[in-house]
């Protein structure tokens, strides 16, 4: 049999077409989680690929697209309807704005954006707002967080809404507190696959420990020298510890890499070598030495654009390159500032990629809430939005979405 290169994804798919091919195991009683629609999707191009059409009856997604359709049988049972709605930022922006306002909140002193930030780190670590507040220790800032953090989820709940945290958070409630929800679910899902473990954060690996408990076929792939995510409430104890979560666990390495080169290995290895909690691995390659790699220790934010700059000219002046043989990368958005600002400064053209993407733009946004009123009449964040648009004379101050004159005037 020829050697094919084994990545962690292919080490999936395969195992997929092992179960059902080998096992007899039913499509539907298989569930393969990701973390971004483009992987979900690879990965059922990839199964169909190796099975045909038998893999539509799996359930590959998303944590949150998987969460969803069991929300939408089952959340009647939390207080919401199965026309709920999904907030995204910019509305949930406004929940906080009118909640500060309704509490008088302070909003020199407290912006939307570290609220919010706040109240999803506390959704990620499974708080709800009488928890979180029985954590403020008396702290002035968290006690006002925690005020805000009651009145937003119940302004969530008057317009039958979820924000994007509690989509697994409300799951995880359903699955604990209706045995038979679990019941079903947890019989449902012979085998769970989870991609990228190493990014779960405290209710996924909640999610999936549910979910695995009585079949306890669990297979997950995933690197713990790559937990970049702990901003966003990754913890990566939940790979280093899997072992001990899931007794019986046989251990696999992938330690070959096909994309890399050696140079870049050798780097790599040099700096995962330091890490205090790891497992040993060393990773190589059969591809050719490369060039080598180059680090620059900048002073701050505008010595790095600086540098990057400088680079770029030089490549540009010596080796004959063009502007579009080159491409920053950055990991934040905020990133880009001060690469524009020199990048402005030394006369070099460039193009941003991404900018406002599509549904955030105003004519669509009012497209969309018009369809979600239409279909959750409770949601009164989108009645608040298209009421006066186009234009009906109906001036702000004088609109009250909950007075039912108010809402017949539309």
């Amino acid at each position: 049999m020829q050697e094919q290169a084994l990545g962690k994804t292919k080490v999936l798919t395969h195992k997929i077409a092992y179960i059902i091919g080998e096992k007899h195991v039913s499509p539907w009683n298989i569930l393969a989680i990701t973390f971004t629609n483009k992987a979900a999707k690879e990965m059922k191009d990839r199964v169909g690929n190796l099975l045909g059409d038998i893999a539509n009856d799996m359930w590959i997604g998303t944590f949150h697209s998987i969460c969803v359709r069991i929300l939408r049988k089952y959340i009647d049972r939390i207080g919401f309807t199965s026309s709920f709605v999904i907030f995204d930022t910019t509305d949930q922006k406004s929940i906080v704005k009118d909640c500060m306002k309704e509490l008088n909140v302070d909003d020199k002193m407290f912006t939307e954006k570290s609220i919010m930030y706040e109240i999803s780190n506390a959704k990620n670590d499974m708080l709800e707002p009488e928890e979180y507040s029985k954590r403020t220790n008396n702290e002035l800032r968290k006690e006002v967080i925690a005020k805000v953090y009651r009145l937003y989820q119940r302004k969530l709940k008057e317009n039958n809404a979820l924000d994007f945290d509690d989509i697994i958070n409300h799951t995880i409630k359903i699955l604990m507190q209706e045995p038979d929800a679990l019941e079903y679910y947890s019989e449902k899902f012979k085998y769970i696959l989870v991609d990228e473990y190493q990014d779960t954060n405290k209710a996924q690996f909640t999610l999936i420990t549910l979910l695995s408990a009585r079949n306890g076929n669990i297979t997950v792939v995933g690197d713990n020298d790559q937990g970049i995510y702990s901003f966003r409430g990754a913890d990566i104890k939940n790979i280093l510890n899997f072992e001990k979560d899931f007794p019986g666990t046989k251990l696999i390495k992938l330690e070959q890499n096909y994309r890399c080169t050696k140079n870049i290995l050798n780097v790599a290895n040099a700096v995962i070598k330091n890490n205090e909690v790891k497992y040993k691995k060393k990773l190589w390659t059969e591809n050719e030495e490369g060039k080598k790699v180059t680090a620059h220790l900048a002073n701050n934010e505008y010595d790095e654009a600086t540098y990057i700059v400088e680079q770029i000219e030089h490549l540009k002046r010596e080796e004959y390159y063009k502007y579009s043989d080159f491409a920053i990368l950055y990991r934040m958005n905020t990133q880009s500032r001060s690469i524009e600002d020199i990048l402005r400064r030394e006369n070099v053209p460039y193009k941003i990629i991404g900018g406002l993407k599509f549904y955030e733009r105003k004519e669509i946004k009012d497209i969309i809430a018009y369809l979600r009123l239409i279909y959750n009449t409770k949601d009164n964040l989108s009645l608040r939005r298209i009421i006066n648009e186009p234009k009906r004379g109906i001036r702000k101050n004088k609109f009250r979405p909950n007075c039912r004159n108010c809402r017949q005037r539309k």
